[in-house]
């Protein structure tokens, strides 16, 4: 029989939540849980109450999507000739990339400050 999953007071995390998201939402949620390094369900509840979180620039799986994302963007670039043709997705995704990148070469840790969206 698998853990009980509890929250950070101890509560048992009971209720199973599902919605519909559009492909490129899919996308950009794989993608953002990916780089965290987080679960998805880790990152979602991070989101929705807006608390920070730290990125681990230790972590295995944080390289690795950092690997792959660098991978797509490469391949990216080969196909455009200005980084003006980039959609807005790709464009947050490469800044939340390099915002990793600059802090895992400084102190190899990244604290992300959630901002409420408006």
């Amino acid at each position: 029989m698998s853990r009980k999953n509890r929250d950070k007071y101890n509560r048992f995390r009971s209720k199973t939540i599902a919605f519909r998201v559009s492909e490129e939402e899919n996308k950009m949620l794989e993608t953002k849980v990916a780089l965290s390094g987080l679960t998805k369900q880790d990152y979602l509840i991070h989101c929705i109450e807006q608390r920070d979180y730290v990125i681990d620039g230790k972590n295995t799986r944080v390289w690795k999507a950092l690997k792959q994302q660098l991978d797509v963007f490469i391949k990216r670039f080969s196909e455009i000739d200005d980084i003006s043709k980039l959609e807005n997705d790709e464009l947050e995704v490469l800044e939340y990339m390099l915002q990793i990148i600059i802090a895992i070469k400084k102190e190899a840790q990244i604290k992300v400050e959630m901002e409420p969206h408006q």
